[in-house]
C-alpha cells in the first residue's frame, strides 16, 4: 500500500514536471523556428532540439534507462521509412534518443496538446486522423514531400500501443510509401517500455531498462516484387524475432 502511494506520487510529480518544463522548452523551440525556418527547410535544428527536449525526460528520470544497439545501421546521409513496435507512450521519448532526423506520423489529437503539440506543428510532423480517407491521402502527400526533401519518416505500423507487448498486425501504409518512393525500411525494436508505462496507465511502475535495437535497413531492391501486404508481414516477422515478452 505504501509503495503504491509512493509510485502514484512519483507519477504525479513527473507529469507535473513535464508540463511545467514544456513551457520553457517550447519558448526555446519557437525561437529556433523563428530564426531558422527561412533557410532550414527540413527544420533539422528544430528537430535536433526536440530530441534534446524529449530525451531530457528520460535522462531526468533515474529509474528509467535506455541503451541503443545497432545505431551504426543508420546512415545520416540516407532517408528511411522507420518502423518500430509500439508498447507505450514512452516509445515516443525513446525514439528521440536516437538523435536521427525524421518526421513523425502521429494521430491528429496529439497536435492539440498545449506546448508539446504546438512544437509538433512547428516541426511539421505529420498528423493523421484514423479512419479518415482524406486524412490518409494528405498524410501520404506530406510523407512524400518530406522524403524528397531528405527527411526520414517514422511510423508505428501497429497504429496503436499493444497492451500485451505482442505486436498487432501491421498496417500497410509505411510499406506502400517504401515501395512507391523506393526508400529503404529501417526496422527498430523497442523492448522494456511497456513496463515503464503500460497502455491505459499513468502510474510509475519502478525501475525499468529500455533497450532499442536498430536492425539493418531493408533495401528497396530486396522488395521489388513484394506487395505492400507481404512486405508488412515480412517486416513484422523480422521485428517479432527480437521482441522480449515479460
Amino acid at each position: 500500500m505504501v509503495q503504491t502511494l509512493i509510485f502514484r506520487l512519483i507519477a504525479i510529480l513527473y507529469i507535473a514536471f513535464v508540463f511545467l518544463t514544456s513551457a520553457f522548452f517550447f519558448l526555446v523551440a519557437l525561437a529556433i523556428w523563428l530564426t531558422t525556418v527561412l533557410f532550414d527547410k527540413r527544420l533539422w535544428l528544430l528537430h535536433r532540439f526536440t530530441c534534446v527536449w524529449a530525451s531530457s525526460y528520460i535522462w531526468l528520470m533515474p529509474p528509467w534507462s535506455v541503451s541503443i544497439k545497432g545505431k551504426e545501421n543508420i546512415d545520416a546521409n540516407d532517408t528511411y521509412i522507420i518502423v518500430s513496435n509500439h508498447q507505450s507512450l514512452v516509445d515516443i521519448l525513446v525514439a528521440f534518443t536516437l538523435f536521427t532526423h525524421f518526421k513523425w506520423v502521429s494521430k491528429a489529437e496529439l497536435f492539440n496538446i498545449p506546448l508539446i503539440g504546438w512544437n509538433m506543428s512547428l516541426n511539421r510532423y505529420i498528423r493523421l486522423r484514423r479512419g479518415n480517407h482524406k486524412s490518409v491521402k494528405t498524410m501520404y502527400k506530406a510523407c512524400e514531400k518530406h522524403l524528397k526533401q531528405g527527411s526520414s519518416i517514422y511510423l508505428f505500423p501497429e497504429g496503436t500501443r499493444s497492451e500485451s507487448g505482442k505486436m498487432r498486425k501491421f498496417k500497410e501504409g509505411a510499406f506502400v510509401l517504401a515501395k512507391r518512393l523506393q526508400k529503404p525500411i529501417l526496422p527498430i525494436v523497442i523492448n522494456g517500455s511497456r513496463t515503464a508505462l503500460p497502455k491505459n496507465s499513468f502510474n510509475f511502475h519502478g525501475e525499468t531498462h529500455i533497450e532499442v535495437t536498430v536492425l539493418p535497413p531493408i533495401l528497396p531492391e530486396s522488395f521489388q516484387e513484394d506487395s505492400a501486404k507481404d512486405l508488412a508481414e515480412q517486416v513484422q516477422h523480422q521485428l517479432k524475432q527480437h521482441i522480449v515478452l515479460d
